[in-house]
């Protein structure tokens, strides 16, 4: 169940009032007149079934109350109503299944930005990535698996495809190249810093490695890998399942792609900066491609729903 809190023009109050009482999904409207002073108007609360929310969230914005008012939405973890239980039984489909666009973009907008959080995150998660390839540790790839913040571009991205928001498409995609670049960057000086203290060699970056080699040679199955992986971590992020997305973390090979690439360009081991390079973009057009296909499928899935149950 979704609270929306909504301050409304005056003019318009009927209007919202209309939209809301046919919603099938929606319940316990209030309105309060003349309650809200900045931006001046009446202020209006109502519940909605989570597979109803964005019908009415559309609605709202075609009544402009976007513009002219506001329209704050947050989750319910409990409502103890009769009235609640069957607002979700009447609207269609399952709550858990169902996206609310707005929410998702929202999310998402502020997932794609390019921030110095989500640059220190991701040279971060490089650096941990490049300590892995260097002491063949899987412990430390995992790691840094999970610490690298990549998927929220990507999904942004997804997002943008599928809305056809090009602002959107924009932001995310300077996220991704800008932040592996200043990532690869950061990496290379990085460890050219720790080869000046010892604690890195050539010797040591050309030495067998037979726990991280999979790094830089890109096969099918990365392709596959990415691919679930991006379905996976879409459904995370429509069902507000977030756990999901550690282990969609751990199952690309992104930041350490990235991470080889810088280790191997500092090393002039050309051969395997062209495969990380190819294993980063292997993995990353598997997350689009798969995050894209499972946004449509379930647009088509929840149009035709609402359709039938008109």
């Amino acid at each position: 169940m979704l609270h929306l809190r909504m301050i409304v023009p005056a003019d318009r109050t009927d209007a919202v009032t209309a939209l809301v009482a046919r919603t099938v999904g929606a319940t316990h409207l209030v309105a309060l007149r003349g309650a809200a002073v900045e931006p001046p108007g009446d202020l209006l609360t109502c519940d909605v079934a989570r597979e109803a929310a964005d019908p009415l969230l559309a609605g709202l914005r075609a009544l402009g109350i976007d513009e002219s008012g506001s329209i704050a939405v947050e989750s319910v973890d409990l409502s103890l109503s009769a009235s609640a239980d069957r607002a979700e039984t009447e609207a269609p489909g399952e709550g858990a299944d169902a996206v609310v666009w707005e929410s998702l973009a929202d999310a998402t907008h502020e997932e794609s930005t390019l921030t110095v959080t989500y640059l220190v995150f991701l040279s971060v998660a490089t650096m941990l990535a490049a300590y892995g390839v260097m002491l063949d540790s899987s412990i430390l790839i995992v790691g840094a698996m999970v610490v690298g913040p990549e998927f929220g571009p990507l999904a942004a991205f997804c997002t943008g495809l599928v809305r056809r928001d090009r602002a959107l498409l924009r932001r995310s995609l300077v996220a991704l190249v800008a932040g592996f670049l200043a990532a690869v960057l950061i990496t290379g000086a990085f460890a050219e810093l720790l080869d000046a203290f010892g604690l890195f060699s050539r010797h040591q970056f050309r030495a067998p490695h037979p726990a991280t080699q999979f790094i830089w040679q890109p096969t099918a199955d990365s392709f596959v890998v990415a691919f679930l992986a991006g379905i996976a971590g879409i459904l995370s992020l429509t069902s507000a399942k977030s756990g999901a997305l550690v282990g969609v973390a751990i199952s690309v090979t992104t930041v350490p792609a990235a991470a080889n690439a810088a280790l191997a360009v500092s090393y002039t081991a050309w051969h395997e900066v062209w495969g990380s390079l190819a294993q980063l973009a292997l993995n990353l057009a598997g997350i689009a491609l798969a995050g894209s296909l499972t946004l449509l499928a379930q647009k088509w899935f929840w149009d035709r729903r609402r359709a039938v149950a008109r």
